[in-house]
């Protein structure tokens, strides 16, 4: 007898036998990505009779819709994933409803037509921007600048929702610790490194009289990619307080030994939300277990001289 899941309508366990998981994500050439595939597949190892389907869908809308039905058409059991732009979800929803296939989302949360969220395995946005900003501010003020002298860069995919409550928590937090902070200039990116490096590129011209410069933004490759152009533009990184998001980039200067605008960085495992979707899917399938509407994953600072410690996977 199947139970249902009421966040799909879907059909859920339990189910015996092989089960095929679509593991259908963005960006998949990124390194938090492929780990993320990687804790997926590595929870689907305790079963021994499961297979998960990992597809990139780089940053394609219309191949992730494709691809929901690619997978709806191979009759997979269930679907977990992380969509190129939040406005297909109801699409997408829809589909996996129709088809009585289990659908969850990866870091970036979906909704249905109605405004219903899809069940979710990612991370607090606002708490880890937060962190972040709280980093920043920390930095900034041992430093010893000044608003006058300093400018904060904050790179992010401006209509990416995780990616604003990600900003907009540092800001809060920089603004909480420093009274009288120093002005904060936005960088619309597409969330890659080279985007960002060729966007701050402008925006370090035009503000040629700064002398100290703090970076934050939505993941690393943001982050790190402003840090990169100020760097090349013959800005020290003695004067430069970056804060990455994810710490799989930051950390290549600190295993390098380089000198680096890179201070410290919000480490983020890909591993663990990927083991966390996969195990709720599988939970799901094999005994009936209800989704979770959230599965949180933790979030801590690193810099260069914990981040091998902590389990930082450098690529």
């Amino acid at each position: 007898m199947e139970s249902s899941d009421t966040s799909t309508g879907a059909a859920a366990g339990p189910k015996d036998g092989p089960l095929t998981i679509a593991f259908l994500q963005k960006q998949g050439d990124q390194q938090y990505f492929i780990d993320e595939a990687n804790g997926a597949k590595e929870a689907a190892k305790a079963d021994g009779d499961i297979s998960i389907n990992v597809v990139d869908l780089g940053t394609d809308s219309n191949k992730a819709i494709s691809e929901v039905e690619a997978a709806i058409a191979q009759k997979v059991d269930g679907i977990i994933i992380v969509v190129p732009d939040q406005q297909i979800g109801p699409q997408v929803m829809q589909l996996a409803k129709e088809a009585g296939i289990p659908i969850m989302a990866a870091d970036d949360t979906i909704e249905d037509a109605s405004g219903t969220a899809a069940p979710f395995s990612g991370f607090d946005g606002t708490s880890m921007g937060e962190k972040v900003g709280a980093e920043a501010a920390r930095l900034y003020t041992e430093a010893g600048w000044t608003a006058a002298d300093t400018r904060i860069l904050s790179a992010y995919k401006e209509d990416l929702s995780v990616c604003t409550q990600r900003v907009d928590g540092a800001a809060s937090a920089f603004a909480e610790a420093v009274a009288d902070g120093p002005e904060i200039i936005d960088i619309g990116t597409d969330n890659s490194a080279t985007d960002a490096q060729d966007k701050a590129g402008a925006v370090i011209t035009a503000n040629a009289g700064v002398k100290n410069w703090v970076v934050w933004g939505c993941n690393d490759e943001s982050e790190t990619g402003v840090v990169t152009a100020l760097q090349n533009s013959g800005v020290s990184p003695n004067n430069i307080v970056g804060v990455g998001l994810g710490a799989y980039l930051t950390c290549k200067d600190w295993n390098a030994g380089q000198e680096t605008g890179n201070k410290s960085a919000l480490f983020i495992s890909g591993v663990e939300v990927g083991k966390a979707a996969a195990t709720s899917m599988i939970d799901l399938l094999r005994n009936g277990t209800a989704l979770p509407p959230k599965s949180i994953a933790n979030t801590e600072i690193v810099d260069a001289t914990n981040w091998e410690a902590k389990g930082v996977v450098c690529t």
